[in-house]
């Protein structure tokens, strides 16, 4: 009898137990890591709107991390991260990124410490039983000898290119590792890869960022100073660029509706591309610059190229439209001129 009532108890307090994690499970809670860099940022202003306009239920609790939360390295800061807000999804958006002259410069720092921030947040992703997380990777993950364009299938075919090596297979690791907990747990971990971002709260430092931001504080100074524009290598090369809120509205669908494991190019179509000639030439007519423009071909290009296919997210997506690049770096070049004093630089 006593063996009876003990079982009874037992059943009713892991009947009550699961109610409770019902409840739990009802409320989404959306942890962003990386939550205030350039993605970061543009994904707050799309939860916002969306919340605003009634796309978004209010009721989803979005916490957007920043570095001042934790060290994503540390495997105990994750988890005293994860313990706090009980996340049932997740975008990782973190990492340890640079320009191709830092790159270039610390490969084993780059590769170190994103395999560890990596590994962590899906570790404890998978302990914490989080519904789903979507990490962002980047075409340098693709092989450096390959044809074009390149697509999904195509990110393990040969080794990347050496300028940017520690970053881009720690970033291929994070594909690996998806694959391994859904075959393993079932755990529904997928992955993104845009194309080269840009727009407003990017790091505009002028010799740790990309290329866009990079210009633009360049050509700022230029222009106060009055002096000519430095554009390091040919101009030659070409991309394709992605602005930051079109590539945010495109992780909300992600997050929602792509059940797939296997990555997702986010990008613009291929006749989108331009070349670096280009990108200064739309920036030059933003920032009304009226100087010279100086191509020092004493620096390296890079890839020439990376032209990425978006045939896959056109079938998911036909109708999407991204923001036109003319008008991109106009919001680009007018939030960094209006936010010269506070923006990362």
């Amino acid at each position: 009898v006593l063996l009876h009532r003990r079982l009874i108890a037992h059943a009713c307090h892991a009947l009550a137990h699961t109610d409770i994690m019902t409840e739990e499970k009802q409320e989404t809670v959306v942890l962003v890591t990386g939550g205030t860099g350039l993605v970061g940022r543009a994904l707050q202003a799309v939860v916002a709107e969306g919340v605003a306009d009634g796309s978004i239920d209010k009721s989803e609790k979005w916490v957007f991390l920043s570095s001042k939360d934790g060290d994503l390295r540390k495997a105990e800061d994750v988890e005293a991260i994860f313990a706090k807000h009980k996340p049932t999804h997740v975008i990782h958006l973190a990492a340890f990124v640079g320009g191709l002259f830092r790159n270039l410069k610390y490969n084993v720092e780059f590769y170190r410490y994103n395999m560890a921030m990596n590994d962590n947040v899906l570790s404890i992703s998978h302990k914490y039983k989080v519904q789903k997380v979507v990490s962002c990777l980047s075409t340098c993950i693709f092989p450096d000898k390959t044809s074009y364009p390149i697509d999904e299938t195509m990110v393990h075919n040969g080794p990347p290119h050496t300028s940017n090596q520690g970053y881009s297979y720690a970033k291929r690791m994070i594909d690996v590792q998806n694959r391994m907990y859904n075959q393993q747990y079932g755990c529904k971990f997928t992955s993104v890869i845009p194309t080269n971002i840009y727009g407003p709260h990017d790091n505009f430092h002028l010799e740790d960022s990309h290329v866009i931001p990079g210009l633009i504080h360049k050509l700022y100074l230029a222009k106060k100073n009055g002096t000519p524009l430095t554009v390091w290598g040919s101009g030659k090369p070409l991309r394709q660029f992605v602005y930051s809120t079109d590539l945010a509205k495109l992780f909300l669908w992600v997050l929602r509706s792509y059940d797939e494991t296997d990555p997702i190019i986010l990008s613009v179509d291929e006749s989108a591309e331009v070349s670096i000639k280009d990108v200064v030439s739309y920036i030059v007519e933003a920032m009304e610059f009226k100087g010279e423009v100086v191509y020092d071909t004493t620096k390296s290009d890079g890839q020439f190229k990376k032209t990425a296919s978006n045939a896959k997210l056109r079938k998911y997506l036909p109708d999407f439209k991204f923001i036109p690049m003319k008008e991109g770096i106009k919001k680009a070049v007018d939030w960094f001129v209006a936010n010269y004093d506070t923006a990362r630089k």
